[in-house]
């Protein structure tokens, strides 16, 4: 058995299928709204450990050249890939994302606190079981 190789060299981390794709890549594709409004970038994502199913997308909003942007979590269901913009789309405008949980680079989110992922959730109106 050979060590595994970490330095994501070579093509295993970076193709992708119709269906797959690497969550390396998934990071800074762009989100829109319905109209084609640009509302930020996918940040990172949050998975949960036990499903391995993505919960989360964490998207990047606001700011300039990477200064006072917020992070907003958003329930990962609702973002639909399009392939004719490259990017994701989610039935929100830029007002709905400015009142959602939030945090910025001086903040960091309580993801143990299942309080937390309600608070999410209940915003959005996405019913599930605590992450």
């Amino acid at each position: 058995m050979t060590d595994y190789d970490a330095s994501r060299t070579g093509d295993v981390a970076t193709n992708e299928t119709s269906n797959l794709i690497a969550a390396s890549k998934v990071e800074g594709t762009n989100v829109y709204n319905r109209q084609g409004e640009s509302l930020g970038t996918v940040y990172d994502v949050m998975l949960d450990k036990r499903s391995g199913e993505v919960a989360y997308a964490v998207m990047s909003f606001g700011g300039f050249l990477g200064m006072g942007e917020s992070y907003h979590p958003v329930p990962w269901d609702m973002l639909e890939y399009d392939e004719s913009e490259e990017g994701y789309v989610v039935d929100l405008n830029k007002e709905q994302l400015e009142g959602a949980p939030s945090f910025d680079e001086r903040t960091s989110p309580d993801w143990s606190s299942p309080e937390y992922s309600r608070s999410i959730d209940h915003y959005y109106g996405v019913a599930r079981p605590a992450i």
